[in-house]
């Protein structure tokens, strides 16, 4: 009696999805990415600078010439666990944290080089 209709529903071929549904698997790839971008060109490189930073304030000792966070260069006289004492002009003495130290300077870096 319905014979008619069953080569019409199956020339129509499969009932289209909900549209939602692929809304959310097309987004799946672009995360992924983001996150992939995020972790090499932001995090990966954070993470190494922060190794070498706490190398350098690890192997920080006496009469290196340093830089602080305040640009003051100084020199070494003292080293404590969470503080460092530089003498900043002759017989002048500050005692600064060693997380302001931002770099030890190239003079001191040449005169180890040469004694090597």
């Amino acid at each position: 009696m319905m014979d008619w209709l069953i080569p019409a529903a199956q020339a129509a071929g499969p009932l289209p999805a909900s549209p939602g549904t692929g809304q959310y698997l097309t987004l799946v790839p672009f995360v992924l990415g983001m996150i992939v971008l995020y972790y090499f060109l932001i995090a990966m490189p954070q993470r190494k600078r922060q190794r070498e930073r706490d190398g350098m304030l690890k192997n920080m000792k006496r009469g290196d010439e340093v830089l602080t966070s305040g640009g003051i260069y100084g020199k070494i006289t003292g080293v404590a666990d969470q503080s460092v004492n530089l003498e900043i002009a002759p017989k002048v003495r500050v005692k600064v944290n060693k997380s302001s130290i931002t770099q030890v300077t190239a003079a001191a870096q040449a005169e180890e080089e040469t004694k090597e």
